[in-house]
């Protein structure tokens, strides 16, 4: 895509970068968050934060799982978005865009169209721990909207929503699209949902989009491609935390699982460990044994009843607004507003 020289004269002008997390140095936030890798490598079974997976390679692995045809989800979603986004401006009016790890920022374009149309001003947003992808989707962005703002914040979803400042515009969008809500157990969905509605005043909009329960084989096709784009965003976790905390984990002695637990209605992905191994991170002072065939759970991708989740959100302030689903009822996306 060709920049005009008009608009990247004034790119500098109407981006701006914000890191909330330090890039040399523990934050606060940070050491919170290693204190989540410790906790989640000594206890039975092993698990690890699935925020681990993007870094920048990880994020550019995961723009190419949303590409895959086994991966229905992106598709369905922007399909979903592309029918009601006119509707979803015209219901919240005029508002700045803030929208929760937002990657390529790829299907918030459709909204930005909806909103350009109805000749409301456009300010975003966009709130992800990849810094590199953060900027670059900015400033395309940038390039093909004259009238754009943005203001990006390089930081994790819980502190970035702590220190979002009141909405410069009419009204408020907190954008969670993409199905990441899954990720977060029942407890940890909770508090999300606390976080947001601190964040949204009365009478401003929480945009939700999540996976719906289907059948097994559709689910388990899904986290396991033919082209193995999923095994190596998993197995790319691994050398994210060697980088991040000088570590020795050995990415051929691990390998992608993934499988549907009917029971709790969660995709979990795994990395098996291949042989009887001990890992070292030195900069946690954290030495690790694993058995052979011992497993590291590193997400998990809840797929929802919309009558349960709609319950769950009225009990934080949220009213549903409206659903939208494709028509096999694959996905939802759900329009909130926050009560008085």
């Amino acid at each position: 895509m060709s920049i005009s020289k008009t608009a990247s004269s004034n790119i500098d002008e109407r981006l701006q970068v914000e890191h909330l997390l330090s890039v040399n140095t523990l934050s606060a936030q940070q050491q919170i968050d290693a204190s989540d890798v410790v906790k989640g490598l000594t206890q039975t079974p092993k698990s690890l934060p699935a925020r681990y997976f993007y870094d920048d390679y990880g994020s550019m692995l995961f723009e190419q799982i949303c590409e895959l045809p086994e991966y229905y989800l992106t598709r369905t979603e922007t399909a979903i978005l592309q029918q009601y986004a006119s509707a979803i401006a015209q219901i919240t009016g005029a508002c700045e865009l803030v929208e929760l790890g937002s990657g390529s920022s790829t299907k918030t374009r459709i909204l930005l169209d909806a909103y350009n149309c109805l000749g409301y001003p456009l300010r975003y947003i966009p709130i992800d721990v990849s810094a590199g992808i953060l900027e670059s989707s900015a400033r395309l962005l940038l390039a093909d909207y004259s009238s754009l703002q943005v203001q990006a914040l390089v930081s994790t979803y819980e502190l970035a929503l702590k220190q979002l400042k009141p909405s410069q515009s009419d009204s408020r969008v907190i954008c969670f699209i993409g199905s990441s809500l899954g990720n977060l157990n029942p407890q940890e969905c909770q508090v999300f949902f606390s976080q947001v509605t601190a964040a949204l005043a009365p009478g401003e909009y929480f945009l939700l989009g999540v996976d719906l329960h289907k059948s097994k084989d559709l689910l388990e096709a899904a986290y396991n491609d033919s082209q193995e784009v999923t095994a190596a965003f998993n197995l790319n976790m691994l050398k994210h935390l060697n980088q991040r905390f000088d570590g020795n984990f050995n990415l051929k002695q691990f390998k992608h699982q993934a499988f549907y637990n009917e029971e709790r209605r969660q995709i979990e992905m795994h990395l098996r460990s291949m042989r009887s191994q001990t890992v070292e991170l030195r900069d946690l002072n954290l030495i690790i044994e694993l058995d052979s065939d011992e497993t590291i759970l590193t997400e998990i991708s809840r797929k929802f009843d919309l009558n349960e989740l709609k319950k769950d959100l009225q009990t934080q302030g949220l009213k549903t607004l409206n659903v939208w689903m494709d028509d096999n009822k694959w996905f939802g996306l759900l329009l909130c507003q926050m009560q008085s």
